[in-house]
């Protein structure tokens, strides 16, 4: 059974940084990509930053040069790192398998508020 529990989010101002973590059961990363969505108000959820089974990141262009992902397969976590914060951040973060269309349920998520 899979398993998916966010935590690290919370208020931080426009150039903050937070680091999300993601522990994980049920999933085998060697045989999973997976990667950090989020969901901002009146928007649909989005993919914003994957790693793939061999290890490899990929971002949005939005998120570059700002965002690390990053795993830790002994122990079963993915990590967001997120640095220089921006208002247009803001929203629930959830960590799940790559692609989206495969996901078969949400965790709670961890929310994420940029502002002033």
């Amino acid at each position: 059974q899979v398993q998916l529990v966010e935590s690290g989010g919370g208020l931080v101002q426009p150039g903050g940084s937070l680091k999300l973590s993601c522990a994980t059961s049920g999933i085998m990363f060697t045989r999973n990509a997976m990667g950090w969505y989020r969901q901002a108000p009146g928007k649909e959820r989005e993919l914003v930053a994957s790693i793939a089974r061999g290890g490899t990141p990929d971002y949005i262009n939005s998120v570059k040069g700002r965002f690390t992902i990053s795993r830790d397969i002994a122990k079963r976590m993915v990590y967001l790192q997120m640095n220089n914060l921006e208002p247009e951040d803001t929203a629930i973060y959830y960590c799940n398998t790559v692609p989206q269309s495969l996901v078969l349920s949400w965790g709670q998520g961890t929310q994420v508020t940029v502002s002033s």
